[in-house]
């Protein structure tokens, strides 16, 4: 149990007492600090307040911060790629093919289970710690907070577009060159477990660069300003662009023309989308310091990049 106390400063007489608290308490958000005022986990000189009373300065405050259990979910010795861990924060290479959160169908076997294990007071942190997401089918890098004052921390840098995030994908078709995608992502209007670009939908942004050109698909570099759910996936499907191994914004698998047997082998035995999470950059909660990491490109895209790499060399005329 975490019991915190603070002396109210003489120049905060007149602010509403979770003002107050989000001043004195930084590490906790606003919304945290107002459940544990309900709670009556607060007392100002030994009394309950209410959120909206408004203090005179001087008082003696109490808060009680315990980090109560969030999650019911099984703890699974599931083995994870820890990339770089201190008391804060872990970052974690997520193979593809490992689900990020428990969820129908998936309630065990995910990498949520994992961390509940590797880390036993993630279960009093929001999802585990988890502030961010990648589909099951793309690999990389994920950031992980382990204590509440960092999830609060990453959240807010999230929201303020302050993550610094890559990746690398593989698209169907040769592209002239990069650009930004500023377009609305919402839920499909007919299939349901599909996302596109519509009216109505959440901003999402997309800066893209050409890295290496093939003769009927590009390696790009993708930058995100946002993380909508698919967002990768659905701006390069609205470019006509799709991802090497996408079925869902693909379309029905084509083998392309001009393909030699070695990469016409690896494409089909290619069963995720071509996407990678290569780099992650943020503040460090703790040290207030900028932290970047990378991971190199995992085997099977590697060995798709050299196929197509030899496919460039034949002669096909």
């Amino acid at each position: 149990m975490a019991i915190l106390t603070a002396e109210v400063p003489i120049e905060s007489a007149g602010m509403r007492l979770d003002q107050v608290l989000v001043a004195l308490f930084s590490d906790y958000s606003r919304n945290k600090l107002q459940t544990w005022i309900k709670a009556k986990r607060v007392t100002v000189n030994g009394q309950q307040l209410k959120a909206k009373d408004r203090l005179e300065g001087g008082e003696a405050i109490i808060l009680n911060a315990e980090e109560e259990e969030v999650t019911e979910y099984l703890a699974e010795d599931i083995p994870l790629d820890i990339i770089y861990e201190d008391d804060d924060i872990l970052i974690v290479n997520k193979p593809a093919g490992l689900v990020v959160h428990p969820g129908a169908g998936n309630w065990t076997g995910t990498l949520q289970n994992g961390l509940l294990f590797h880390l036993p007071d993630a279960a009093t942190i929001p999802r585990s710690g988890i502030v961010h997401r990648i589909d099951k089918d793309t690999s990389g890098l994920l950031m992980v907070a382990k204590t509440l004052a960092a999830h609060h921390s990453l959240v807010e840098q999230l929201q303020a577009r302050e993550i610094h995030r890559e990746y690398l994908a593989i698209t169907i078709g040769r592209m002239t060159g990069g650009g930004t995608l500023d377009e609305p992502i919402g839920r499909h209007p007919t299939e349901r477990k599909k996302f596109s670009v519509r009216e109505g939908g959440k901003p999402a942004v997309t800066h893209y660069r050409v890295l290496e050109r093939f003769l009927r698909n590009t390696l790009i570099q993708v930058k995100l300003e946002t993380g909508r759910t698919h967002q990768i996936r659905v701006h390069m499907a609205h470019l006509r662009m799709p991802l090497v191994g996408d079925p869902m914004y693909s379309g029905r698998f084509q083998m392309p023309r001009d393909c030699s047997p070695e990469l016409e082998k690896v494409l089909r035995h290619f069963k995720r989308q071509a996407l990678h999470a290569e780099k992650l950059g943020l503040i460090h909660p703790r040290t207030g310091e900028y932290c970047e990491w990378q991971q190199a490109i995992p085997d099977d895209m590697q060995e798709l990049l050299v196929a197509l790499r030899a496919n460039d060399t034949l002669d096909h005329s």
